[in-house]
């Protein structure tokens, strides 16, 4: 119980983090993210290409998802325009994970420190910039603190039966990802979880991979949430990017020994192969609808039904 009671303060920490790192980073940028939005939207490539940057950004897809909902709500933007959008996010995401495969365990006490100091100041920017080096600190706090609990917490009795249940079957670490990601609205804390018990040895990288599929598909509950009572063309949106990722998802998870495969060409460490497969999923799935952006568009249009006001 209290090795469980770690981890929770241990993903609080990782989630509070990436709050922090989130809002410096959009503060700093000074309001440019919804700016960047209205301007590069004429074409899916260009919307594409501001997703990427955005997500990059903000470290978040579900942000992006969620700013990208609220435009067309305001109808600053129209639904075809955000498909470009929702295709950059999910590669924009990664960017994330591969920041997290570098060992930074010595800048993490330096950066709390500046961080707090910065957040004593008044002006805004300096404070924001305060944020952001303590989210990266804690951020990183937490995944030392999840490679050393993880081995623990494996020896709880049904923590270790669903670590037995998830090597055993993809399945089960597919819908672990999916329920726990809708639960703490981050596919990257889920990813990142997974990428630590990965460094340990917990278990092998298809589960880890099934995690991460899974999670791709819970992080689409933040912008369905962010639709409710919103325009049916917002509603759309939030509908384009959680058919995208169940598509994606379903369609390489009989995959999954493939990806791993690939991913252990690439690297010998576990926790990058995770991080280096979601970079491959993300790239290809979004790449492959790229080119027929305004066909899906109009399919997602067709299954919820046509244009409403």
């Amino acid at each position: 119980m209290l090795y469980l009671c770690f981890f929770i303060v241990l993903a609080l920490c990782f989630l509070l983090g990436m709050t922090w790192l989130r809002v410096g980073l959009f503060n700093v940028s000074g309001g440019a993210v919804e700016g960047l939005l209205r301007k590069m939207t004429n074409t899916p490539i260009s919307g594409f290409i501001a997703g990427i940057v955005m997500t990059a950004v903000l470290q978040s897809s579900s942000a992006v998802t969620v700013i990208a909902v609220g435009l067309v709500s305001a109808r600053i933007l129209a639904f075809p325009q955000t498909i470009g959008i929702i295709l950059g996010t999910n590669i924009g995401t990664t960017i994330t994970l591969e920041f997290f495969t570098f060992d930074l365990t010595k800048i993490i006490i330096p950066f709390l420190a500046i961080g707090l100091f910065f957040m004593l100041f008044k002006h805004a920017k300096w404070r924001s910039t305060g944020f952001i080096f303590v989210g990266i600190g804690m951020i990183f706090a937490a995944m030392n603190g999840f490679e050393w609990l993880s081995s623990p917490l494996a020896q709880v009795s049904y923590v270790q039966h669903l670590i037995y249940l998830m090597r055993d079957y993809v399945i089960i670490a597919f819908l672990t990802g999916t329920l726990l990601t809708a639960l703490i609205q981050s596919s990257t804390v889920m990813t990142g979880i997974a990428m630590s018990f990965l460094a340990t040895g917990i278990f092998p990288l298809e589960t880890g991979i099934a995690i991460m599929l899974g999670a791709n598909i819970g992080t689409c509950a933040t912008g369905l949430l962010a639709a409710i009572g919103a325009g049916h063309e917002a509603r759309l949106t939030a509908f384009a990017h959680m058919w995208l990722n169940i598509a994606g998802a379903l369609i390489f998870l009989p995959l999954s020994h493939i990806l791993a495969d690939a991913s252990r060409l690439m690297t010998d460490t576990p926790e990058s192969q995770l991080a280096h497969a979601s970079v491959v999923f993300n790239v290809l799935c979004s790449l492959v609808v790229l080119p027929f952006a305004n066909q899906f568009g109009r399919l997602i249009s067709k299954i919820h039904g046509g244009k409403r006001t």
